[in-house]
């Protein structure tokens, strides 16, 4: 994955007047043509970007602070750069708005040119609770101990390895009826494709299929990331895609929270049906 921008230079120039320019978009499809998967069902979903580090100034010349969601749909062909993104953001921090509907508007018009796509903006006070940036913790059961009872030693991989999903128990034959399973990892790492800086996440699965779900090996699973570079939204493709293949789901959610740099974190969610998208949330590490 060749990747060029912003993100990958050493120094930065941080601009200090509004600089749409700043804003990088890269194409979807350069993780979606590594995973080889059926990309309209990978264009299902939403990534949902947070930002705590919004500021302008009022028409007083007064910093504004604020909280931002923006929803990227993932059908959009492009994702913006983290970094330009955070430029992008710098550079209103001395710009005069009349009210915080003009920097929405701006924000949603500038980031839905940069990647192709309508972008969802929302503007949240700090003390706003409609925002939903309460800390929760994620549906279902924690798998992070599941190999607690296995002596077997669990090896670094180099790439994610779908084979180790495989459950080579012989009475785990397909169920009569399907059943689902909701379960999540707070273990999720993965790489910068560009800096190699690690990426850590909870990822968090809702699955209805009538192959029972072996925990032991979807840790093994999900920990055969720690050494794969990818961005987040191509991680959780991966996982969904994955899954996906092996499961034959009659139902699929696969989501991830992962914590924040410089100022913004960002949290990806596939679906196998728009009906399953849930409500955009924050975990205690964001």
């Amino acid at each position: 994955m060749s990747i060029h921008g912003i993100l990958g230079e050493q120094t930065t120039d941080y601009p200090t007047e509004y600089s749409p320019e700043a804003l990088y978009p890269i194409a979807r499809s350069m993780g979606r043509d590594v995973i080889g998967w059926q990309d309209d069902k990978l264009a299902v979903g939403i990534d949902w970007w947070q930002a705590f580090e919004l500021s302008w100034l009022n028409q007083q010349g007064i910093s504004q602070v604020a909280i931002a969601r923006f929803g990227i749909p993932a059908s959009s062909p492009f994702i913006v750069e983290s970094k330009s993104l955070k430029l992008y953001l710098n550079s209103i921090n001395f710009t005069e708005f009349g009210s915080w509907a003009e920097v929405q508007t701006l924000i949603a018009k500038d980031l839905s040119t940069c990647v192709v796509a309508e972008v969802q903006v929302e503007l949240f006070a700090l003390e706003d609770e409609r925002s939903g940036l309460l800390i929760v913790q994620p549906d279902g059961m924690c798998i992070d101990d599941a190999l607690a009872n296995s002596n077997a030693k669990v090896a670094l991989c180099e790439h994610p390895d779908a084979s180790l999903l495989i459950d080579d128990n012989t009475d785990a034959a397909l169920q009569d009826d399907a059943q689902p399973y909701v379960f999540y990892s707070n273990l999720l790492r993965s790489n910068c494709p560009v800096t190699n800086q690690p990426d850590w996440g909870t990822l968090a699965v809702l699955i209805t299929s009538d192959k029972p779900v072996n925990n032991a090996n979807m840790l093994r699973y999900i920990l055969s990331f720690r050494q794969h570079n990818g961005f987040h939204e191509q991680c959780v493709e991966q996982i969904f895609a994955d899954l996906s293949k092996y499961y034959q789901p009659s139902a699929l959610m696969v989501r991830a929270w992962y914590t924040r740099r410089g100022g913004i974190d960002i949290n990806p969610c596939r679906v196998s049906d728009i009906a399953l998208l849930p409500a955009p949330s924050r975990l205690i590490r964001q």
